[in-house]
Parts: structure tokens; C-alpha cells; sequence
């Protein structure tokens, strides 16, 4: 089918958009949803027969119970849109099953592969390709999280947390389904930056305004 979402279904998911994802963090507010559903629909144009919908309420849901819990979102949220009453007047029962399974499926973190497209695409899709975004996500992930940290701890924990993920060997280098030359460069940038604690420490300062 063409890249073409329904009215009446958008307009539906807009709605939750708006009201969950600005109740996140800032790292993963309206501005991340919308990157990841622009990203979604992208990677979409690469796969025959994708039903675009199904991409789109995908990316939507993605991390939309984010700001109930941060380790478990991707279940939480998972659970919203199968329960979701108003998503069958559009889909299938499979396919809800389907968009269910690409939203727990979607974060780098999980050992298994995700069981569809569907999934393959959102997880690539939730991948941050801007460093100046990254390092506010994760200030602002701990500053919320960890009050109790000393800033320069926090900084710290930035640092060791990003290389764990996006280092040589990090789990975040792995998994990427499609060929995404921006995100490889992040890759090289965000490590290059992470292995000089002195350059990170001032560069998350700055974009934090600290």
C-alpha cells in the first residue's frame, strides 16, 4: 500500500501522542516520537508489501508509557496497544498481535532479534543519530533519576553508560537492520567523545547549559 495513514486513525493517535510523550522525559518527548515515526516511515519505503499504518501506530506507541517506567516501558507500552479497544476498528487481530510483539520487541538492550519487519524497523528506527541529543537524554535521564548524584557523578555515569552502549562491542552497535551511513558516523562520534572524559565533561556541560 502507498505511505498513506488514514485521517481518522492519525487523528487518533496524535491525541495519545500528545498527552503521553509530554509527559516524559525530554529525551523522549513529542520530539523523539516524531523522530522515530519520520524514521519508521523511511526505513518502511525499503520493504515490499509493508502496510504503512501498522509502521506508523508502531513508532507511535514505541515508548508512549516511557514516564510509568523508564526500565520497563517497552512492555507497558506493548500492553496499551493490544488492550487498545479503538486500534481493531483499523486492524486485525493479527496485526495487533504484530504492532504488539515491534513495540516490546524495540529496545537495543533485549538479547533477541525482534520477531517481525514490523520490529526490525522501530528498533532502527530508536536509534539517536544526533550527539548533542544523546547527551542531553542522558544528563537529564539521571539527573531525574539518580537527584542524589553529585554533578560531576552524574557526568561520570553519562559517560561509562554511553561507551557501554555505543563503545567497540556495545550493544547498540549491533541490531541495526538497515544500511543507515548517518547512524554509523554517530556511532564513531559519540565513542570518539566518551573515551575523552576531560572533551565529554565539557561538551555535556555546554548542551546542558551547566
Amino acid at each position: 500500500m502507498s505511505c498513506t495513514i488514514r485521517n481518522e486513525l492519525k487523528e487518533y493517535i496524535e491525541e495519545i501522542i500528545n498527552y503521553h510523550y509530554n509527559l516524559n522525559d525530554k529525551g523522549h518527548g513529542l520530539e523523539h516520537a516524531e523522530y522515530v515515526i519520520n524514521r519508521s516511515l523511511n526505513f518502511a519505503n525499503e520493504i515490499d508489501n509493508i502496510n504503512y499504518e501498522m509502521v506508523y501506530v508502531i513508532a507511535a506507541y514505541h515508548d508512549v508509557l516511557h514516564h510509568i517506567d523508564a526500565k520497563n516501558h517497552e512492555v507497558l507500552s506493548a500492553q496499551m496497544l493490544i488492550q487498545d479497544e479503538e486500534l481493531k476498528k483499523y486492524f486485525t487481530d493479527e496485526q495487533i498481535k504484530i504492532m504488539s510483539e515491534a513495540v516490546e520487541d524495540h529496545r537495543s538492550s533485549i538479547e533477541t532479534e525482534p520477531r517481525s519487519i514490523y520490529g526490525k524497523i522501530v528498533s532502527s528506527a530508536d536509534r539517536n543519530t544526533s550527539v548533542e541529543v544523546t547527551l542531553k537524554r542522558c544528563y537529564s535521564y539521571n539527573k531525574k533519576h539518580f537527584p542524589n548524584l553529585l554533578e560531576n557523578e552524574i557526568i561520570e555515569q553519562c559517560r561509562r553508560f554511553l561507551l557501554e552502549k555505543y563503545g567497540v562491542g556495545g550493544y547498540a552497535r549491533s541490531k541495526m537492520y538497515f544500511d543507515d551511513k548517518e547512524y554509523k558516523k554517530y556511532l564513531d562520534d559519540i565513542t570518539d567523545l566518551a573515551l575523552n572524559s576531560e572533551k565529554f565533561s565539557m561538551e555535556i556541560k555546554r548542551v546542558n547549559k551547566k
